[in-house]
């Protein structure tokens, strides 16, 4: 099959469109500014429907560490302190950085299934499964090091060598993650969010009395909570991996494995690396926060306090990265079918969906606010202070929805070199030096290391915010299409 077989009719998907002057242009025309009633409802639909179970995938997943941390803080404080201080540098070390290099897909798979170039998006998530596993192997060089390096940097020696057998077993979980993310990238630009949920929820039932018999009756203690994180991150892998296999769903998607895979690995790069760095630069500053705590007055206070609304954040985080997951595919699908006025829609959609969101959210957060603490803690010194920073934690709550669907407009579009310099400049020129200055000098204590956060979260909303309104989206259109006939190639079947 030649490369010119691949070349795009120039029939959309959904709108025929036609090329003039080598720009591509919707039958209606994408310019306008206002949208249909129906246009609008139809887009609502389409996005609540992939939300909703992205949302509850991310939940699930995120339960696998929550349900190991719960069984480990059985065992005592030690062990419970050093599993959290290891899932903690996992995280930051890994993790993350496996989340943001699988990011690229959203780009790349999105806009090769709304080009109807199906058998790309099949070879995309082979080559990034190939990338990721190399990178895992310097990743799991670090995890197997993680008491010499956390003693290093100063911290207690017992603790650190807990977390030091705690991050050892949970090295084969960096493989499986790797694997995890680019599959639920495959299947999620395809819009097929349900298999997804149903996997995640099967491998969460399947973690309880995993751990339950690992950490309790194994004798591994800690040891078996991060064994058991490995065993079920893998259950999921495979699960997903007989779904795309041997579903209907995926048969023009999943065409085999192919050399083609191992071509063309810089091209992925171009778009994993700042994804990696978008994602790792705002991850670090929220782990750098909590850091910091420790050099406050009242170090256990503060760091517990802010341990907690940090736990409080990324629970309903969960919300907003379902809506970013939903309209970076939204985006992408629809800049590749050569829609850019449907993908403008996305976005104005996914806006209002967020600012509704946060806001409820936020009252729920500030009606809780004398309650909440109790979850966690029974001192009254932590119940009363975590009261007076749920306001706080709602305000940054509302920002860090919007930041969130307008980072997955960036992933959509492919601006993900864009996404990284606002990401630095909002939270290390803005946001942390601001978050010491309030802490230490003007000494507002956890709150104003919080407050800093928000700042950082205003200087980001207000950039992407910025270059989404100023978006030249016929412009997107036709670099979506050149980005995916560009890495078009032959289906070359080698099993």
């Amino acid at each position: 099959m030649e490369r010119e077989d691949n070349k795009p009719s120039l029939s959309s998907p959904l709108i025929p469109v036609r090329e003039e002057d080598g720009v591509i242009l919707e039958e209606e025309r994408s310019h306008e500014k206002w949208f249909k009633k129906e246009e609008v409802v139809e887009e609502v639909k389409k996005q609540l429907w992939l939300a909703g179970p992205l949302i509850s995938v991310s939940i699930l997943q995120y339960s696998i560490q929550i349900i190991a941390v719960m069984f480990v803080g059985h065992l005592g404080e030690l062990s419970l302190s050093g599993a959290t201080m290891a899932l903690s540098f996992t995280s930051v070390t890994g993790f993350s950085l496996l989340m943001g290099m699988s990011s690229a897909l959203d780009t790349l798979s999105g806009q090769c299934y709304g080009a109807k170039q199906y058998h790309m998006m099949g070879i995309h998530m082979q080559r990034a499964m190939f990338v990721l596993l190399l990178v895992c192997i310097p990743l799991a060089i670090i995890s197997a090091n993680t008491r010499i390096i956390l003693i290093a940097l100063g911290q207690d020696v017992d603790i650190s060598t807990e977390a030091g057998k705690f991050a050892r077993f949970n090295i084969p979980s960096l493989f499986a993650y790797a694997l995890l993310q680019c599959l639920v990238r495959f299947l999620q630009t395809q819009n097929i969010v349900f298999p997804m949920m149903l996997s995640s929820g099967i491998t969460t039932l399947l973690h309880i009395p995993i751990c339950w018999l690992l950490v309790f009756n194994s004798g591994l203690g800690g040891r078996g909570a991060a064994l058991a994180n490995s065993i079920s991150y893998w259950i999921n892998v495979l699960l997903l991996v007989l779904y795309v296999r041997f579903s209907s769903s995926c048969a023009k998607t999943w065409t085999g494995l192919s050399k083609e895979a191992f071509q063309n690995v810089v091209t992925f790069l171009r778009l994993a690396i700042p994804s990696a760095v978008m994602v790792c630069l705002e991850m670090w500053s929220f782990e750098l926060i909590v850091l910091l705590s420790g050099l406050l007055p009242n170090p256990e206070l503060e760091t517990s306090v802010l341990s907690i609304s940090l736990n409080t954040a990324a629970m309903v985080w969960m919300i907003p990265f379902g809506l970013s997951s939903a309209v970076s595919t939204r985006v992408s699908n629809e800049l590749g079918a050569g829609h850019p006025k449907t993908a403008r829609l996305s976005v104005c959609v996914v806006l209002v969906m967020a600012i509704t969101e946060g806001l409820l959210v936020g009252l729920v957060l500030i009606l809780i606010r004398n309650f909440w603490g109790y979850a966690y803690s029974n001192e009254t010194e932590v119940i009363d202070y975590l009261a007076t920073m749920m306001p706080i934690l709602a305000t940054s709550n509302f920002l860090d929805g919007l930041q969130c669907v307008l980072s997955g407009t960036a992933r959509g579009c492919g601006w993900q070199k864009i996404g990284a310099f606002v990401n630095l400049g909002s939270y290390y020129l803005v946001g942390i030096p601001l978050a010491v200055l309030m802490a230490f000098i003007l000494h507002i204590g956890g709150k104003g290391l919080w407050l800093g956060i928000i700042c950082a979260l205003i200087v980001q909303v207000l950039s992407l915010l910025t270059i989404t309104i100023r978006t030249n989206w016929e412009k997107e259109a036709k670099q979506a299409t050149e980005r995916v006939y560009d890495s078009t190639v032959p289906v070359d079947i080698v099993s």
